[in-house]
């Protein structure tokens, strides 16, 4: 006897163990013979990291497609493995030797640390693959790869070397992100930019005198977020504050860049300032002359019209320096303190004061507030005002990050691009929604090169080694380099390798074919590369995706995944963002642990529309809970009613109207299920399933049946009525586990293994080990009955619509109504008679009767082309009810026209957050909806 109630947490552990114990993931399980493969490598998760709603939905969505096409007989293979995180796992380790008061990273050296960070990874590394396997993911676990595996290092230094024989790898003096926390250049995405704004606010000549405590507590507060005016002089003029002509204005966020300027930039179009271009300005505190410059990056518009440049600490300023052929000097240090004394770029043309060189060794942000005094003491600061902008910020950090010139390893990615851009022009590779391909293009169309190397000690160490005198040998070995070396001198030398890393982004590029394998010609990479499928977010389309296609094209001469399903953003439930520092993160582990993991997953299908946001309730979850439960107490009311797995049954024969209806309805939602799954319309897909396992069997199928399931009393053709529909329910619940598992694994498979006891024998193909993940897709086409949805399908059709027209004009509840049907067809006379005692029941009628002409005073309804009546005079009136959805559409008119200048407001749409404007557009379509509604109604009511 099955349980009362589904209770996932005494479940889902138990499958779990089920599907291990019978290695039902292992790629090529369960496959059908010649069977087409199907791989999707995993994005790896980071080995620090734990799950969360970015996880559980891409997850979700990669084990559907893999359970869908398992069960179609497809050799799946789902490739896991995790990455390791060069700078998060760096960090951990580091917190951690300081929490157990053991000495730091550098003290210890490379080796020992590394052994540290070795047997952290061994002991605590695995914690996420744990929780994915609580979420259900069905990966052939025995193929886990880690990032840092010898047979992916091998693969990391071929692709290095193999790259740098192209020419396509070299090292170079440019700008980067730098962390001067973690002392590393990072990358984009490692980047937060944070909205800042300060609150000092001062004018030269104005009424307050500059008072430096003032600025001092508002940097304290925090260093972002000002604007500051600097007056440069003009070489050979003296300086006048009142005469223009003596000196150029430049605005600057950053005041202590100022000390590496080495050039102002001025539109050529600017009619105030131009007249200054092909001048020199003196550089104060440095005492360094510069060129004032046209150049169109100097928006006349914006500031004071001028620019200062910088080029080695700011992006656009060492492009615009790179055309103008400017000097690059550098003024910080790996830890973000000014660095002048004994800095020979620094030092060369300048004539720097005393207390300039002072500020040598101070944080840059304690070098903000002398620069900004010193300027002011000397009268060459104008104003100081608030101003909102973005700072770059470190995401694991916290701190701001420099713009840096240092010496880096770089890829030439743009030869590489071209491939990558024809593979999805020319349709190799697709990518889901299409509207992303765009993004894709022009990303690659105007790729820049790829900084690869990183100031880390975790991560694959560069293969590069420098002899005596700089010379740089590349390799996969040292004695590879050494023989390089030799061959170079003359004889032997000493060689030191190269203390970087690999940016962990240069590994994850590789992950579909060096999983497999690569650079060893394994069965498996010939076998699954290219895989089918990738399935990640959309904010990695350039670390990874665009990646991934240059290398696979590159080493593998083919695209590495034939589709690309890229999802959205998990939100919370008003659409904002989810965040520590609002509060309004939801972990997944506790929706899984409160409401089970199929109905997690079951809500992330069901709101996974292409191109859209999910804004994750709680309740929906809940709601999807409840879906679960609704399944499971359908299958107890079919167990005590018998309903058993019936030997020999053959869905094709049943003669019941009622039960070949639902076996149709089976045949079309097995067809939409899985057009929705191929096409990555996930929430098609679940919500075509939904319908039919809540509506159809469980309101309508068991519902129409209980008439036939529980008389009393049964002649020969009613028990054989019996057998047949106790037989075709048992087996549409196998059909619906069938169905629903790529959705729902852990109750389908107990559903599964519960009813496997519940009769003598199975009308469906057992599978593997008697688990529903190995059994096949049902082909249920030849069920498709036409004549059998026309009856049962109006029937169903015609109580709804009395249902929905009875709660409409407010009819009371427990008041019967009669019927009245007009000019009948014959075929619809017999099925309302056939089906009348079910009809007045459920609709709550007094009668059914057939005429000529509806009667007056009636809510008329059109069902499938036949039409309805309900005489409502005496019992509604009908002119009040008239009134009042005049007024409510009226007002739902009302409220449609105030969301709508809302969202035409300019002003609004710039200024609202996400959020909001998404909830109005939310509330207009809710409004128009219910106006639709309102409007039937009245229409029926004329």
């Amino acid at each position: 006897m099955m349980d009362k109630t589904f209770e996932p947490a005494s479940v889902e552990a138990r499958i779990n163990k089920a599907w291990e114990e019978a290695d039902a993931f292992k790629a090529g399980r369960g496959a059908a013979p010649g069977a087409e493969p199907y791989c999707i490598v995993i994005p790896p998760p980071n080995v620090t990291g734990s799950l969360h709603m970015g996880h559980a939905l891409n997850n979700t969505l990669q084990d559907l497609l893999c359970r869908f096409e398992r069960l179609r007989g497809k050799d799946v293979l789902w490739q896991p493995g995790t990455d390791h995180a060069g700078i998060a796992t760096q960090m951990v380790v580091e917190r951690k030797l300081a929490a157990e008061n053991k000495t730091d990273r550098r003290t210890m050296g490379r080796e020992a640390f590394l052994a540290e960070v070795w047997k952290w990874k061994e002991e605590s590394g695995g914690t996420i693959v744990n929780q994915l396997k609580r979420l259900g993911a069905s990966c052939d676990w025995s193929r886990e790869r880690f990032t840092m595996d010898e047979g992916l290092s091998a693969a990391v230094l071929k692709v290095f070397v193999g790259l740098h024989k192209q020419g396509l790898i070299y090292r170079a003096k440019r700008l980067v992100n730098w962390d001067p926390k973690f002392q590393t250049a990072i990358s984009d995405i490692e980047v937060l930019q944070l909205e800042k704004t300060g609150s000092f606010k001062w004018q030269r000549g104005g009424e307050e005198a500059f008072d430096a405590g003032k600025l001092e507590k508002a940097l304290a507060k925090d260093p972002n977020g000002h604007l500051y005016y600097f007056d440069y002089p003009i070489a050979g003029a003296a300086y006048d504050p009142e005469n223009p002509a003596t000196y150029i204005t430049v605005a600057t966020t950053r005041p202590e860049t100022m000390l590496g300027d080495t050039g102002v930039a001025v539109h050529p179009e600017n009619d105030k300032l131009k007249g200054l271009i092909g001048k020199n300005a003196v550089l104060p505190l440095v005492g360094r002359v510069i060129p004032i410059f046209g150049d169109d990056y100097a928006d006349p518009e914006k500031g004071t019209g001028a620019v200062k440049i910088t080029p080695a600490h700011d992006f656009n300023d060492f492009d615009v320096g790179k055309r103008n052929s400017l000097r690059v000097v550098n003024i910080l240090d790996g830890e973000a303190r000014i660095l002048i004394q004994d800095n020979a770029d620094f030092l060369e043309g300048a004539a720097p004061e005393a207390e300039t060189l002072a500020l040598h060794g101070l944080d840059r942000f304690a070098a903000r507030k002398a620069v900004v005094g010193l300027m002011e003491a000397r009268g060459l600061l104008r104003k100081v005002e608030p101003n909102t902008h973005t700072v770059p910020h470190g995401d694991r950090s916290d701190v701001v990050i420099e713009p840096w010139l240092t010496d880096q390893w770089y890829v030439d990615v743009q030869p590489l691009a071209q491939r990558a851009l024809a593979a999805v022009r020319d349709g190799k590779t697709r990518i889901t929604p299409e509207s992303w391909t765009k993004t894709y293009n022009d990303w690659l169309e105007n790729i820049e090169p790829w900084c690869v190397s990183r100031q880390l000690w975790w991560g694959h160490q560069i293969p590069a080694w420098y002899g005596p005198d700089g010379e740089c040998f590349v390799a996969e070995s040292e004695a590879a380099a050494q023989a390089l070396a030799l061959s170079h001198y003359g004889g032997p030398v000493e060689l030191k390798r190269d203390d970087d890393v690999l940016d962990t982004w240069f590994s994850s590029a590789l992950w579909p074919f060096s999983t497999l394998g690569w650079p060893e010609e394994t069965p498996e990479l010939k076998r699954y590369y290219p895989t089918a499928t990738l399935v990640t977010g959309f904010d990695i389309i350039f670390f990874w995706v665009a990646r991934m296609m240059m290398m696979g094209l590159n080493f593998m001469d083919e695209v590495p995944f034939r589709d690309v399903y890229l999802h959205a953003m998990v939100r919370d439930e008003k659409g904002a963002k989810m965040s520590k520092s609002k509060g309004n993160v939801i972990d997944p582990l506790v929706l899984i642990d409160t409401y089970g993991a199929d109905a997690l997953r079951f809500t992330f299908a069901a709101m996974a529309a292409q191109g859209r946001d999910i804004k994750l309730a709680t309740s929906r979850v809940e709601g999807y809970r409840n879906f679960a439960t609704k399944i499971w107490n359908a299958a107890r009311f079919a167990e005590i009613n018998g309903c058993l797995r019936a030997e020999g049954f053959d869905p094709a024969t049943v003669t019941l109207p009622l039960n070949r209806w639902i076996l149709s309805e089976a045949a079309r939602t097995a067809e939409t299920v899985a057009a929705g799954i191929e096409s990555f319309k996930f929430n098609e897909a679940a919500d075509a399933a939904y319908r039919f396992v809540w509506g159809q069997f469980c309101d309508w199928y068991l519902e129409l049946s209980k008439p036939v399931l529980q008389a009393e009393e049964l002649d020969a053709a009613g028990t054989a009525a019996r057998a047949e529909t106790q037989a075709t329910v048992a087996h549409v619940i196998d059909l619906i586990c069938q169905l629903l598992h790529p959705f729902m694994p852990f109750l389908t498979e107990e559903l599964w293994a519960q009813k496997a006891h519940a009769g003598a024998a199975r009308a469906v193909p057992a599978g593997e080990a008697g688990l529903v993940c190995l059994t096949r897709w049902p082909e249920l086409s030849a069920l498709v009955d036409e004549t059998a949805e026309a009856e049962i399908g109006f029937v169903v059709d015609l109580i709804s619509d009395i249902r929905s027209i009875r709660s409409e004009t407010n009819v009371p509840g427990g008041t019967q109504v009669p019927l009245v049907l007009v000019k009948a067809s014959a075929a619809t006379k017999a099925a309302v008679e056939a089906w009348a005692p079910m009809i007045e029941r459920l609709a709550r009628l007094s009668a059914i009767e057939f005429a000529d002409e509806a009667p007056g005073q009636s809510a008329q309804i059109i069902v499938r082309g036949e039409v309805a009546a309900l005489p409502l005079a005496g019992i509604i009136d009908l002119d009040a009810e008239r009134g009042r959805l005049n007024k409510e559409l009226a007002k739902l008119d009302q409220d449609i026209a105030a969301v709508e200048r809302k969202l035409g407001n300019p002003d609004f749409m710039a200024r609202a957050p996400e959020e909001i404007v998404e909830e109005n557009r939310e509330r207009k379509a809710a409004a128009e909806a219910r106006k639709l509604k309102i409007a039937e109604a009245l229409e029926r009511l004329a």
